[in-house]
């Protein structure tokens, strides 16, 4: 297959930006890595722009598909080989152009490159390769890469890639292989995960490499990551979470990413919900992810198989609190750290703040407040001095739907229905963006 050459690049830009809005695997944080005195760019971990959309997708990156032709037809996806949709192939030329034009206007931070499958896996793989190649080696660019590995590929192309990206992204699509082989027929648990733990490896490995080494090449430096699409197949939230926890204690994954599903293709086999995407079942698993990754939860604290959803109207820390009223209230002046952070309104850093400030004095709730923590959620699970701040009754009914009454409880968007995915082209984004073909053409100097 010769890659299209014929049609405009903003054209092509048009149509691989917006095909790849929902991949939500894109994160711009894990690495630190400044710039190298001869290159474009940098990627420091406390200095990356971060720009996110409303539903919490990342905007701060180029993000792009190398080509929407697939020769997959996988049921929930917008690019299979069956949907009636214009489809466009960069080259790898094209997609260095765009990155380092886009990078000087201050428009983005980075790259997030995916991709349909052309040809086959390893045609397509080694595309994604020459790309970062020429990228990191031709045009110095030291910006953040995040590249996504093609399941079934040859494992040498991905390791090849995997030390010219800053993050790889496997996505494991849906949480259990039977609702893989029902709805991506061509595409197999074990074909996902053997790149998954081979990326693993390499990172582990290197990572002892570099000890002995300190100037080997960096493998993955910002680890790896990967997606699940939530509402197409029926799996309960605990099972979703019973898989998350699983990728991380046994893939060491730096995040797991969930995409509410949206029914792009109108498959009447397939949930059409007349209220829309489930985007509040997603935000939900987000703030349960957090729970497992930074709170010391586990998933079967926060669910089982005789309550195997979350509970919509409140968050899942202030879900598990009023089923454990026992545990509570919490003496913050001696409670240890991680008790701590299991008070509804604490987050991680409060907790530290917490704990360090004690050493000097006692905290009233005035030094709560000022240290962060969220006291219309805490007052009800906490005492200062063994006092709390209003007389309250330990009632699961009572704090309940004083809980509930806080707004905060749903986010915004959701409440206000006002959830919409940004474009590369909008103007509230990148401003009055005229950029045509001309403009994007790369100049002769050296960058």
């Amino acid at each position: 297959m010769i890659l299209q050459q014929n049609m405009p690049l903003m054209e092509k830009l048009n149509i691989l930006s917006d095909s790849a809005k929902y991949d939500v695997a894109c994160t711009s944080s894990g690495v630190n890595r400044r710039g190298n005195g001869h290159g474009i760019g940098n990627s420091i971990a406390a200095g990356l722009c971060h720009a996110f959309a409303a539903d919490g997708r990342c905007i701060s990156l180029l993000k792009i598909l190398f080509t929407n032709e697939c020769i997959f037809n996988c049921a929930y996806c917008r690019n299979n080989c069956n949907s009636d949709i214009p489809r466009a192939s960069f080259t790898p030329e094209e997609i260095c152009t765009l990155t380092i034009e886009f990078y000087r206007r201050n428009y983005i931070e980075g790259l997030f490159l995916s991709s349909g499958i052309m040809i086959s896996p390893n045609y397509t793989m080694d595309l994604i390769y020459q790309t970062l190649y020429k990228l990191r080696n031709e045009y110095d660019f030291n910006g953040y890469i995040h590249v996504k590995a093609i399941p079934g590929a040859d494992p040498a192309l991905i390791e090849r890639a995997g030390f010219l990206a800053d993050r790889m992204s496997i996505n494991l699509e849906l949480p259990t292989s039977e609702s893989l082989k029902k709805l991506a027929p061509y595409k197999s648990r074990g074909t996902i995960l053997k790149p998954m733990r081979q990326i693993q490896t390499g990172i582990t490995e290197n990572k002892n490499e570099i000890a002995v080494y300190r100037n080997a090449p960096k493998f993955v430096p910002a680890g790896q990551s990967t997606q699940l699409i939530i509402g197409a197949t029926p799996e309960n939230d605990y099972q979703i979470m019973s898989v998350t926890e699983a990728l991380y204690q046994k893939f060491h994954l730096k995040r797991v990413f969930y995409s509410a599903f949206v029914n792009v293709n109108h498959n009447t086999n397939l949930p059409m919900p007349a209220a829309g995407p489930p985007l509040l079942r997603e935000h939900r698993l987000y703030q349960a992810d957090w729970l497992l990754r930074y709170y010391g939860f586990r998933a079967d604290e926060l669910l089982s198989e005789e309550r195997p959803d979350f509970n919509i109207y409140l968050d899942p820390k202030c879900d598990w609190a009023l089923r454990h009223l026992d545990f509570f209230p919490v003496e913050v002046n001696r409670a240890p750290y991680k008790t701590l952070l299991r008070v509804p309104g604490i987050g991680y850093k409060s907790a530290e703040r917490i704990v360090k400030a004690r050493r000097t004095s006692k905290l009233t709730y005035d030094d709560l407040k000022k240290i962060g923590v969220v006291l219309k959620r805490a007052l009800y699970f906490i005492t200062c001095s063994g006092k709390m701040m209003y007389n309250t009754r330990m009632d699961e009914n009572y704090i309940c739907s004083n809980l509930i009454s806080d707004k905060t409880q749903i986010p915004r968007e959701i409440r206000e229905g006002s959830y919409r995915q940004i474009s590369l082209f909008d103007q509230t984004t990148l401003g009055s963006l005229a950029l045509d073909q001309q403009t994007m053409i790369r100049s002769e100097a050296p960058v």
